[in-house]
């Protein structure tokens, strides 16, 4: 596993696995056009790029001998959803599907927990859909709590996320 810190060379590529990883997450019975436009719409390469050149933005990927294969954003100033949270926010936590399950998920969020400790967080918070049973179940093993609710909103539509803490 190696780790590095994104550059805006990668931001196409960080679209393309947000895409993938959105979808295959979110998406399971059929892509709809509702869907295919926010996916189109939200995952650019010009919206990750700008993202890579905003200094309250640090995103760390996981490149492996073909490419890179996962990404951590971690965000400066997010005012979290729920009191009792830090302003240090897991914004965007992708590991590509074919490369779960050996252990590069836990290698990459301990990289960005190693970066919110350096910045002198005391904890991070991350939200997650409700009904994202394997996320839910890995945040709780890497020692995240579920501090409460709020809602994921695309356009007039909102979806349930769970809230997750975790001191650092």
């Amino acid at each position: 596993m190696n780790f590095r810190i994104a550059q805006p060379s990668d931001a196409p590529i960080l679209a393309a696995i947000s895409i993938e990883v959105w979808l295959g997450t979110y998406i399971r019975r059929g892509v709809n056009a509702f869907f295919a436009e926010y996916a189109l719409n939200e995952f650019t390469s010009d919206k990750l790029r700008a993202l890579l050149e905003d200094r309250n933005e640090h995103v760390i990927v996981s490149e492996n001998e073909d490419g890179l294969d996962g990404f951590i954003r971690v965000s400066h100033g997010k005012a979290a959803p729920l009191a009792n949270c830090s302003t240090m926010e897991i914004s965007t936590f992708y590991v590509q599907p074919r490369h779960q399950g050996r252990g590069l998920g836990r290698a990459l969020l301990e990289q960005g927990l190693d970066y919110a400790r350096a910045a002198g967080s005391p904890s991070v918070w991350l939200t997650t859909n409700s009904e994202n049973t394997p996320a839910i179940a890995f945040y709780l093993k890497q020692g995240f709590e579920k501090v409460g609710t709020t809602q994921f909103r695309i356009q007039d539509q909102a979806y349930l996320n769970d809230v997750f803490k975790r001191m650092i």
